[in-house]
C-alpha cells in the first residue's frame, strides 16, 4: 500500500507570502507533481502547520488548493493553526468525543491513528489526560493489525534544541501508552521542517521538511527557530506487512538526467 504524507504548508491568506515563497504556489506544485506520480496512492496525510496563522482565509485558500488533489487526504493539526475555524472550514473532519480533531482511519488491513497535538497559543504540542485516553481506546481497538501513528510534534528531542524546546510537552504520558502497544510499526511527525529518522524506544519514526521554509542542521542552543530555504519534500509511504519504506521526494529540483551519458576528465 502506498500512503504520502505532506507536513508544514504554512498556508497564508490571499495574496500573502512567506520567507520570500508563495505557500500556495509550493502546495499547488506538491498537489501537480502527487497527481502526475502517485494517483495510485490510497491516501495522503498532511501532518500539520496546513497554515501559518489559523486565520479562516488562511483554511479557504488550502480547501481551493486541495480541491485539485486527486486522492483522499485526512488533514491533523499543529501549533500554527486554529482548531475552531479549521472546522469552520472542514466541517467534515472527523473529531473524537472531546472535539479533538483526531481519527482511526482502517485502510484494507492496516490502522492509521491520526492525532491531535494543537494545542491554542502555544509552539509546543500537548496530549492531555482525554486525548490520551482516545489513544489507549484507539490502540486497543487496532487488536493485532499494524499501527502507523501520524501527528504534528515529534514526542522525543531531536538534538536540536530551538526544536526540543518546542517539541510534545507532555511526552511521558504519551510514552507509557505507546509502550503498551504490541503493533505500532512507525511514528510520523512534522513540525521540524527536516528530514529526520531513526527510532525511539524500539519504534521507528520519521519527518520530511516542509513545502515552504526548512530548519537546517543547527546544533547550537539558538533561543529563535532558524529558517533556510532549503529543498521541499513529500514523502511516499509504502507499508507492506515485513517493511515500511520511507522515500523522501524533493518534488520542486529534482531533474531526470539524460540516457546517454557524457564523462569528462577529473580536474586536480
Amino acid at each position: 500500500m502506498k500512503i504520502l504524507q505532506v507536513t508544514d504548508m504554512h498556508i497564508t491568506g490571499p495574496g500573502l507570502g512567506l520567507y520570500a515563497f508563495d505557500p500556495r504556489a509550493r502546495l499547488a506544485a506538491a498537489v501537480a507533481d502527487i497527481n502526475k506520480h502517485h494517483g495510485d496512492a490510497a491516501l495522503c496525510l498532511f501532518t500539520g502547520d496546513l497554515t501559518d496563522n489559523g486565520a479562516p482565509d488562511a483554511f479557504a485558500v488550502l480547501r481551493d488548493v486541495l480541491a485539485d488533489l486527486s486522492i483522499p487526504y485526512r488533514l491533523l493539526l499543529g501549533n500554527h493553526d486554529h482548531r475552531q475555524n479549521f472546522l469552520s472550514v472542514f466541517p467534515e473532519a472527523e473529531c473524537d468525543a472531546s472535539g479533538f480533531v483526531q481519527a482511526r482511519v482502517t485502510l484494507e488491513d492496516v490502522e492509521l491513528l491520526l492525532l491531535d497535538t494543537h494545542e491554542p497559543k502555544q509552539g509546543a504540542g500537548t496530549y492531555c489526560a482525554k486525548r490520551c485516553a482516545w489513544l489507549r481506546e484507539s490502540l486497543a481497538a487496532c487488536g493485532d493489525r499494524p499501527v502507523y501513528i501520524f501527528m504534528h510534534h515529534p514526542p522525543f528531542d531531536v538534538g536540536l534544541p530551538c526544536m526540543d524546546r518546542i517539541k510534545l510537552s507532555d511526552d511521558a504520558a504519551f510514552q507509557d501508552i505507546v509502550a503498551e502497544a504490541k503493533n505500532l510499526r512507525h511514528i510520523f511527525f512534522g513540525h521540524l521542517h527536516r528530514p529526520v529518522s531513526g527510532s525511539w524506544h524500539g519504534i521507528p519514526f520519521s519527518g520530511v521538511r516542509s513545502t515552504v521554509h526548512q530548519v537546517p542542521l543547527d546544533l547550537r542552543d539558538r533561543d529563535e527557530v532558524p529558517y533556510s530555504g532549503a529543498a521541499p519534500q513529500y514523502a511516499v509511504i509504502f507499508l507492506e506487512a515485513a517493511q515500511t519504506t520511507v522515500h523522501l521526494h524533493d518534488f520542486l529540483t529534482e531533474v531526470e538526467l539524460p540516457g546517454t551519458v557524457e564523462r569528462y576528465p577529473v580536474l586536480a
